[in-house]
């Protein structure tokens, strides 16, 4: 059977979602397309490209509808953390897979691009604009994590404690959003 490099890609985001990022091999890969592993590098030339595409499909298969340009500044970026945070916890080891991908430069730029754009339209100075993205960009990576990371735990038995009651993740999201507003002489969230 001859496969795509679609089809490559969108088996991969399975069998992560399946066995986890550490079980995503190219020989579990390829058995799964039941090729022989060096078949697969005539879709991708190694496995970090394949993971930068993985993330990106991640991503894509996750996006929502943001608001539009003409929303307020802190609106757009609630959103888009908002969903990046969903899009990878949607799948097993996803926040992990997107946060390595993006922070070694192969791929999930797509957040970042987005956080930049409504940023830019918030009064912070240019200068810090790319540091704010990549602070917005840590809390959800990390925040996502953790989540994952503490049900996957419980789930394997690894740990006593059973799945958490919902999240505080918009919360402190809220926190580094209001520390964005102080730089550019706004009221906070809750002042308003």
């Amino acid at each position: 059977m001859v496969h795509r490099r679609a089809d490559v890609v969108s088996r991969a985001l399975d069998v992560l979602d399946r066995y986890g990022l550490a079980d995503l091999t190219m020989r579990r890969l390829a058995a799964e397309l039941s090729v022989q592993p060096s078949a697969l590098y005539h879709h991708v030339p190694d496995k970090q490209t394949l993971l930068g595409l993985v993330a990106d499909e991640l991503l894509v298969r996750g996006a929502r509808p943001l608001p539009g340009v003409d929303a307020p500044w802190d609106e757009r970026v609630l959103a888009t953390c908002a969903g990046l945070r969903e899009s990878v916890l949607a799948y097993r080891d996803g926040a992990e897979l997107v946060a390595t991908v993006s922070a070694f430069g192969l791929g999930a730029h797509a957040p970042y691009d987005a956080l930049v754009d409504a940023l830019d339209t918030s009064g912070l100075p240019a200068s810090l604009v790319p540091t704010a993205a990549r602070t917005l960009l840590h809390f959800t990576y990390g925040h996502a994590v953790e989540e994952q990371t503490h049900l996957q735990a419980g789930s394997a038995g690894a740990i006593a404690d059973g799945p958490r009651e919902g999240s505080d993740f918009l919360a402190g999201l809220t926190l580094v959003v209001d520390g964005i507003r102080l730089r550019v002489g706004e009221r906070s969230l809750s002042e308003r």
